[in-house]
């Protein structure tokens, strides 16, 4: 099977290349890290771990995200399965065998990698990112009647069921928009456990009351906008 990793990464200079040398190299044919307007030295980090590195100046977590997905549309092939994975070494990249299985297996077109169900180091999830999450899975389940545990970002999903879904989301409702639309479209999704820990250096995000009010009305939002 033809695995790729997209890594949306801002300003993770310290993080990024950890990331990288944890991603099972025999698992992946291809490493996407999409520098998201970084200031520091991310991209170059990228270049050093040996992985293809593309620039998206266009901030938002989506617009990383369709920029690697941009990439692997032009590619002379297309992947069997892409994995979503962040660049701030909170997720442990090691468990990406796991997470792709049932995948490969053919019980899923969908896994969410869930922090809810597996391990979380103290401290790597603020109490408004716990509520968030309670939160917007019991709407999902209310409203879609679909039983998520968590939005996390660490997942991964078949390329052509990717496609069917269409992502559109440019900031902070991409996890939650996947989600959504493959519950209206009925495909097969499995929540598998996940650790997590505590990210080098500070959420752009949850760190901020910014980012931490902004996310939470996108992803409420995101919910309402596709019923």
């Amino acid at each position: 099977m033809d695995i790729r990793v997209i890594i949306p990464a801002f300003n993770e200079q310290n993080a990024v290349g950890l990331v990288i040398d944890e991603i099972p190299s025999a698992l992946v044919s291809e490493i996407i890290v999409v520098d998201n307007g970084s200031t520091d030295d991310t991209y170059d980090q990228a270049i050093s771990g040996g992985v293809t590195a593309l620039k998206e100046p266009n901030k938002g977590y989506g617009n990383a995200c369709l920029r690697g997905l941009t990439h692997i549309s032009a590619s002379a092939t297309q992947p069997d399965i892409v994995v979503f994975l962040d660049g701030d070494h909170s997720d442990y990249p090691e468990q990406m065998q796991a997470l792709v299985q049932p995948i490969l297996d053919d019980e899923a077109e969908m896994v969410i990698g869930s922090r809810t169900l597996g391990r979380k180091e103290k401290g790597s999830m603020t109490i408004q990112q716990l509520f968030g999450n309670w939160l917007a899975t019991k709407l999902i389940r209310l409203f879609y009647g679909v039983k998520y545990t968590d939005l996390g970002p660490f997942r991964a999903i078949k390329y052509d069921s990717l496609q069917t879904i269409a992502m559109q989301d440019r900031t902070y409702g991409w996890t939650v928009e996947m989600q959504l639309k493959a519950a209206r479209l009925n495909l097969r999704t499995i929540d598998v456990p996940v650790d997590y820990r505590r990210r080098i250096g500070v959420s752009k995000v949850s760190g901020t009351i910014k980012g931490t009010i902004g996310a939470g009305y996108k992803i409420i939002y995101t919910i309402f906008k596709y019923l």
